[in-house]
């Protein structure tokens, strides 16, 4: 039997460190890459003027505080609007007066301030309704002028998004996401790995309650590597190893690192 390697699962960090700062800003990210994340992950969708954006609700009333949704204002005009007070009032002991200076960033600001990160970057589209073809298409002219392909992983609900993505930029990898709901129309869970395969994707993120014994058996067998979201419990990390998943994306990427050590230190 192969030994588990040291850092598994990967530490990918959830919209950043976004249990300690504001989600999808370059200060989550930055505090994530300080920790030692293996990785990173963040939402993108397209401004009024089609420039791909990181941020994860399609309107900004939650982190923005403001009516407006993204898709009506352009990506100079999202560049000004505040979304890290909310956090500094929501969460007052983790507050930074730092926060209130980070804005809306684009795809492009984002790969340029994450250059220091050699492990895996999952950019999971946010695709409303049958809209896909015009994000994936600028997202993928931005991946493909960045680099580094062999670090990207572009995900999406969407599955109708995978091949289009690998169509347009055959080096990256793909994922299919999947959440809890997905149940409701599959009659069984290795069904979720037949789909995946069906599209092309190239590996499986999936909710942390779709993460059986059973289906991980499945997708190892079927040579898929599986992540699973959101999993901040130190337990998941411990799950990760004995069931083969390859990463691990958590909001507080600190916390699950530190458990890795221990776990590693234990063996």
């Amino acid at each position: 039997m192969s030994e588990t390697p040291f850092n598994s699962p990967l530490i990918i960090a959830h919209r950043g460190d976004s249990a300690n700062a504001p989600e999808n800003t370059l200060a989550a990210f930055r505090m994530a890459l300080a920790k030692g994340a293996d990785g990173l992950e963040f939402d993108v969708q397209l401004s009024r003027d089609g420039v791909p954006v990181v941020i994860h609700d399609h309107d900004l009333k939650r982190t923005g505080i403001r009516p407006e949704r993204v898709a009506e204002l352009t990506a100079a005009e999202l560049g000004k609007i505040n979304v890290g007070s909310w956090f500094n009032s929501k969460y007052p002991k983790l507050a930074d007066p730092g926060f209130a200076e980070e804005f809306v960033p684009t795809l492009v600001s984002v790969l340029e301030n994450t250059i220091s990160c050699e492990g895996p970057i999952y950019v999971e589209l946010k695709c409303e309704g049958s809209e896909y073809a015009e994000l994936v298409t600028r997202v993928c002219e931005v991946l493909r002028n960045f680099g580094g392909l062999e670090r990207l992983i572009v995900k999406s609900f969407r599955l109708a998004a995978i091949p289009l993505v690998r169509t347009l930029l055959p080096e990256v990898q793909t994922a299919a996401l999947f959440a809890p709901e997905a149940m409701n129309f599959l009659r069984r869970r290795r069904h979720i790995i037949d789909l995946a395969l069906q599209i092309g994707a190239h590996q499986l993120s999936l909710h942390r309650m779709l993460a059986s014994a059973r289906l991980l058996k499945h997708a190892n067998e079927a040579g898929i590597p599986v992540t699973i979201w959101t999993a901040d419990r130190p337990k998941w990390v411990d799950r990760c190893r004995k069931r083969g998943i390859r990463s691990l994306i958590t909001n507080d990427p600190g916390k699950q690192l530190e458990r890795r050590g221990q776990v590693t230190a234990g063996q």
